[in-house]
Formats: structure tokens, C-alpha cells, sequence
């Protein structure tokens, strides 16, 4: 019996570790397995910076095909998910400097996926608006800190690498980040 084959999951119940490194050397179903895995916190970091569902479908897409071309650049298998948010970032901020400036009408998007009533998910809709413009109104630095960390759950450690900034840096940004939103959410409690 192979081990894919058995009843306890096989490829999905493996550590993150033992996937990459077979999808590494070519293993799609183990692949397929990682992104089985992380689809849904690379689909809400995406969404979180993108802001519609039909261009979040899309930078995803992107993302996964880009993580399988370099999945050979990856150092740490064990440190998939933290890489897969790196490759998700990099590709939500190129589609951002790409997009076309035009309104969109992602409110109407996020009332159609929630599946509330209509006066929670028009509740939930300012929620979420009123976070949108706080981290809008964040300076660049501080807003990707605190979407790779809070969205993205990814280690200081981890941001600081991405963002290629000191870990004294990040812990700085992320706190005048997280201060700036506790003030304009204060409303919301």
C-alpha cells in the first residue's frame, strides 16, 4: 500500500515538511495537498489587500502557479506556508501596481459570499469597510507589517525577511500600525 493510499489521510495528514519536499521533486498530488491545506489563509491574506473576490481568485491562481515553478527555491520545507504567503504578497502588490484605476464593487462581493441576513452582513460590511479605510489610511510599511502578520500569520522574523527591514523595524511598524487601528475602530467595541 502506498502511503497516499492510506486511511488515515495519507498525503493530507503529512507534515508540511515531507509535502513540500515531494512537490518539490515533482510530486503534484503532494502539492496539491499544500494547497488543500493553506488555500483559505492565502485566499483571505489576497482578498485583505486585493479587495474584490474576482481578483483575489485570480492573484491566488497566480500565486500557486508561481510557488510551483519555484518550489525549488525554497530553503525550509517545513517553512512552506510562511514562503507561500511571501509568493501571495509579492504577487497581490504586482496586480495592485498593474490594476487599472477604477471603482470597483467588491461591498457587493462580500454581502454575496457571507451568506448572513441582510442587517448582519450589512453590519459586517461597515465592520469590515471601517478596517478598510483604517489600514487605508496606514503609511505603506505599516499596513503590509500588519496584514503579513495578522492576515498572513506570519513570525516578525518571517515579515522582517520579506519587507527586508530589521525585526526592530517591523515590531515598530506593527505597533504604531495596530495603536492607529485600535483609535479608529474604537467605535466598533
Amino acid at each position: 500500500m502506498r502511503d497516499d493510499d492510506a486511511p488515515d489521510g495519507g498525503l493530507r495528514a503529512a507534515p508540511d515538511g515531507i509535502l513540500a519536499a515531494r512537490a518539490a521533486d515533482g510530486d503534484v498530488e503532494a502539492f496539491e495537498a499544500l494547497l488543500h491545506r493553506h488555500t483559505r489563509i492565502v485566499r483571505a491574506f489576497v482578498y485583505r489587500i486585493v479587495g474584490t473576490v474576482s481578483e483575489t481568485d485570480d492573484v491566488v491562481q497566480e500565486a500557486f502557479l508561481t510557488a510551483w515553478r519555484q518550489l525549488s527555491t525554497l530553503n525550509d520545507p517545513n517553512a512552506v506556508k510562511a514562503w507561500l504567503m511571501r509568493v501571495a504578497s509579492r504577487e497581490a502588490y504586482a496586480h495592485l501596481r498593474k490594476r487599472p484605476a477604477h471603482d470597483t464593487l467588491d461591498g457587493f462581493d462580500r454581502a454575496a459570499e457571507s451568506g448572513l441576513l441582510p442587517e448582519a452582513a450589512a453590519i459586517r460590511n461597515a465592520q469590515l469597510q471601517a478596517l478598510s479605510l483604517a489600514l487605508d489610511a496606514l503609511p505603506e510599511a505599516q499596513r503590509r507589517c500588519w496584514l503579513l502578520r495578522e492576515v498572513g500569520s506570519l513570525s516578525y522574523t518571517e515579515i522582517a525577511e520579506e519587507m527586508k527591514l530589521p525585526v526592530s523595524t517591523v515590531r515598530g511598524n506593527l505597533s504604531r500600525a495596530r495603536a492607529s487601528i485600535t483609535i479608529q475602530m474604537a467605535g466598533w467595541r
